[in-house]
């Protein structure tokens, strides 16, 4: 898993609202440094804010400030907290979105409120991979800063990746920018499709071709010069004929090698391949990630980006793992496509 951290802008808090905060930090702040010096804090609950203050502070923000403060004491050098922002997970903070507008709903002193963010593209992104179940929300953090408030998100998923290996050496390609780019360029042509904007849906198409095909176009130079620079005399990629049909779902297949668009890539590496005087053949794609190497194949092998061998425990980055099989034919040329290189 990987994570990422969102910097969300509060949309025109009120001053009433940018009060209720500053006086909600102000209480946390106090509460955090009365916690140093708690001497039960190991143990401590929600029930030993009553000891603190008679004043109200979300039980949310209580168990939350806790966990931290119990976390950081023991690297905390100074005496005392400058200021202790209030905290949230991801079972008191919930992510809306009405009328194509995100809003962040969590617990004040007053109530539990739905406040409207100012989030750009790429952030809209992030909140509907939330929305969608396609990523996991983690800890987010009210906090002011030059007069405006936001809130900090953490966000975890599993990146998707394609992986080139020569020997021990691993160089990782992030598909997470592709796929973004084809559902942005998707979304925006259901738009322009619902105004009957033909000729704008085609400039719509070229340029997310013209996109795709420069990033494919880079990564093939890349991969071909690693090749190139370790003294490497044949590239081996698998053999992904027939992939939209072993999709599990069209949505699977859209939301994978689609974005990718694979064919293009492979075709970009082959001819740069040849221009260099490096040979190219194809692989059987049966078992690659699967296999470990003292020889083993068991389905149990990869769990998600992990492959740890349930016989050896032989253990590597699942794609790294799958890449040094594909390196070496463990399952076969094809002949099929090795024949139409040819």
């Amino acid at each position: 898993m990987e994570t990422i951290s969102l910097r969300l802008e509060l949309m025109k808090p009120t001053e009433t609202k940018k009060h209720m905060y500053q006086k909600m930090t102000e209480l946390n702040t106090s509460f955090s440094n009365w916690l140093l010096s708690y001497e039960e804090l190991s143990k401590a609950t929600s029930k030993v804010y009553k000891l603190f203050s008679q004043e109200k502070l979300p039980s949310a923000v209580v168990n939350q400030t806790i966990r931290e403060v119990k976390s950081k004491k023991k690297n905390q050098k100074a005496k005392t907290f400058r200021r202790f922002w209030c905290g949230f997970n991801n079972q008191n903070l919930a992510i809306e979105k009405e009328n194509g507008l995100y809003k962040l709903s969590f617990p004040t002193l007053e109530k539990r409120i739905g406040v409207p963010v100012i989030a750009e593209v790429y952030q809209q992104h992030w909140l509907d991979k939330i929305l969608f179940g396609q990523a996991k929300q983690g800890a987010a953090e009210l906090y002011e800063k030059k007069g405006k408030w936001y809130i900090s998100l953490s966000i975890s998923f599993e990146p998707k990746r394609a992986a080139a290996s020569i020997g021990t050496k691993t160089l990782f390609f992030h598909g997470n920018e592709a796929a973004f780019i084809r559902r942005t360029f998707s979304s925006r042509r259901k738009k322009l499709g619902k105004r009957k904007l033909l000729s704008v849906i085609k400039k719509s198409k070229n340029k997310e071709s013209q996109w795709m095909k420069n990033l494919n176009h880079k990564m093939s130079r890349q991969i071909v010069n690693l090749a190139a620079e370790n003294g490497v005399h044949c590239i081996r990629m698998e053999d992904l004929t027939g992939i939209r049909c072993k999709a599990k779902s069209k949505k699977d297949a859209g939301r994978n090698l689609h974005s990718w668009s694979h064919y293009q890539l492979q075709t970009f590496i082959e001819y740069k391949a040849k221009m260099a005087g490096i040979q190219v053949e194809y692989v059987n794609p049966h078992h690659t990630s699967q296999t470990c190497k003292c020889g083993h194949v068991d389905k149990k092998n990869r769990k998600r980006h992990t492959f740890s061998c349930v016989k050896c425990q032989y253990t590597l980055h699942a794609d790294a793992n799958a890449s040094i099989n594909i390196s070496k034919a463990i399952s076969g040329l094809s002949k099929k496509k090795n024949k139409q290189a040819a």
